[in-house]
């Protein structure tokens, strides 16, 4: 069971780190490119933490609320996914234009 904590504050470090990291960026495509990982990061705290609070308490209220987390961590991992994929694409796209 100590898998899900070290994955939770794995993710919520991971999280911070992209965020502090667009402060740093100039570049308006990889800021939206490191917000991609972040929102990546985002979903997978979400998922976790939605399933890590149902098997601490195992209610049902902690079920109904375990979900509702673990719904909006998989919608935002994979928006996030997405985008990721998409900002990519457009890095290489852009560095062989010149380069």
């Amino acid at each position: 069971m100590i898998f899900f904590p070290i994955v939770i504050v794995l993710s919520l470090v991971l999280y911070i780190f992209f965020k502090v990291r667009i402060l740093s960026v100039k570049d308006e495509l990889t800021m939206r490119y490191t917000n991609a990982k972040a929102r990546i990061c985002l979903g997978i705290l979400l998922f976790f933490f939605g399933i890590n609070q149902y098997l601490f308490y195992e209610t049902r209220l902690s079920l109904f609320i375990g979900i509702i987390f673990v719904f909006f961590g998989f919608i935002q991992a994979q928006y996030g996914f997405k985008l990721f994929k998409y900002f990519r694409k457009e890095i290489l796209r852009k560095a062989e234009a010149t380069g």
